[in-house]
């Protein structure tokens, strides 16, 4: 295919109106696989096509693009970088909008691949193709938004492209998106950062540049804010995945204002604050260091977020998302129980109302599938702790409704209950709080598997109707 497409090129050139040999040429390069385009196209002069968007003939731009699209996946970016660095930087300030969108594609895709290594780093510096991005983004938000995307994957690559990227200039003026008037833009920056913030070199530096004081500081700000509801979650956010990659403890005594508001939002039952505030206690309360950070709070981390009131009266939606959030929060797997953390979980779980069992007990009878199954994914949390087991064994009829196969249909809810018996049994005193018997008969649950159904004899009398 390589003597045709090349053939083509040369008819290209020597046509004064070249669209026929141009639709051809699209033709050619549609029909051949990019793996085999690759090697067809290795030393083209494409610098033919792009030189045709040179034009007002809108159908020439279209058919010129849909060569180029095709052709230029088939290249190393290496490749695309030095040898076409001139046409893809004309090609971001062309009038014609699909020639501008087509060059950034092709660019990001280039910058992205050519991070991963310290030559196509090099590579991609020497193209000062960053410099002209920078140039591009001011005439259209979304192009702003792609690159500050394709700087912060550039940036996490290692700490030899973040410096790169600082170098270039583009990190800095994201980062001055956070304090822009433009609310929208703010969250978006927020977010950007965020998956900076990823990497341990990113939070360093975003610790040296001072941003991580600043966010604490927006967070501050965001009270007397009318339109804070649209960047704080994001801000939550940036300090919850914070604390889970480096310290709950270290983040939160640090920068004691980001649980203070989340605590905040959770009463709050605004439907855009709240949902993140409880996936943020969670995802906290998840870890050992998490719960004994929640516990210094000096009041039950369930009592202050009303978690037993958006759990009973939320939107159903609201509902599950604080269920999951209480699941998270009293895990305590086997390895990790000390006397001191299995009488935290118990008090929490008890702070969730006078007799919790009957309460997550009777979400779990509701007839939404999404709530049975977080209901249960509750009692699965606390099934291995001796004390949920004890008051399990104390509740009437509950070891006997873990074991009922009839309770939840749905394939989800077999496999929570499944996952609820693998908790209980994987605990040592699980034998002892509920006896030899009731043990037997987990096992046998657990050996028969989530989807066991008890064969029903029927007998046939002839005549019967």
């Amino acid at each position: 295919m390589a003597a045709p497409i090349e053939s083509l090129l040369n008819e290209i050139c020597e046509s004064e109106d070249p669209i026929e040999e141009l639709k051809s040429l699209r033709t050619a390069v549609l029909a051949t696989p990019v793996s085999s385009l690759r090697q067809a196209v290795s030393g083209a002069r494409l610098e033919i096509i792009f030189g045709l968007l040179n034009t007002n003939d809108k159908e020439q731009i279209e058919v010129c693009v849909e060569i180029l699209s095709r052709v230029l996946q088939a290249l190393e970016p290496i490749q695309l970088a030095q040898n076409y660095k001139t046409a893809l930087q004309s090609g971001l300030n062309h009038p014609n909008d699909s020639v501008r969108l087509l060059t950034l594609t092709q660019a990001i895709a280039a910058l992205s691949k050519l991070s991963n290594t310290k030559a196509g780093l090099d590579a991609l510096f020497r193209s000062d193709l960053l410099n002209k991005l920078k140039d591009v983004m001011l005439t259209n938000d979304i192009i702003r938004y792609r690159v500050y995307e394709l700087i912060v994957e550039v940036s996490t690559v290692s700490p030899v492209s973040l410096g790169y990227c600082a170098n270039s200039g583009l990190i800095s003026q994201m980062l001055e998106e956070l304090t822009g008037d433009d609310v929208l833009v703010r969250a978006t920056a927020i977010e950007m950062v965020t998956s900076l913030a990823q990497s341990q070199h990113g939070r360093q530096y975003l610790a040296q540049q001072g941003i991580i004081d600043k966010i604490s500081n927006m967070i501050i700000a965001a009270e007397s804010d009318p339109f804070s509801s649209l960047y704080l979650p994001g801000l939550v956010k940036f300090f919850g995945s914070l604390a889970i990659m480096d310290s709950p403890q270290q983040v939160c005594e640090k920068y004691p204002v980001f649980l203070e508001v989340v605590f905040s939002m959770a009463i709050n039952l605004d439907p855009t604050l709240t949902p993140v505030a409880l996936d943020t206690l969670g995802v906290l309360g998840r870890t050992v260091e998490g719960k004994q950070v929640l516990q210094k709070t000096g009041s039950c981390v369930c009592e202050r977020s009303r978690m037993s009131k958006v759990a009973a009266d939320g939107a159903t939606e609201l509902r599950v998302r604080c269920l999951e959030a209480l699941a998270q929060l009293l895990t305590l797997p086997v390895e990790q129980q000390t006397d001191d953390l299995l009488l935290l979980t118990e008090s929490w779980f008890n702070c969730l109302s006078s007799q919790p069992m009957l309460m997550i007990r009777n979400i779990s009878t509701q007839p939404f599938p999404e709530l049975h199954c977080s209901a249960l994914r509750i009692f699965t949390a606390i099934g291995c702790q001796p004390w949920a087991q004890q008051l399990m064994m104390d509740t009437p009829g509950f070891v006997e409704w873990v074991m009922d196969r009839s309770v939840g249909t749905g394939k989800e809810a077999k496999d929570c209950k499944f996952e609820l018996v693998g908790a209980l049994l994987s605990s040592s005193s699980i034998q002892e709080i509920f006896g030899a018997h009731n043990y037997l008969k987990l096992k046998t649950y657990l050996n028969e598997g989530p989807y066991y159904v008890n064969a029903v004899s029927s007998v046939t009398t002839e005549g019967a109707d």
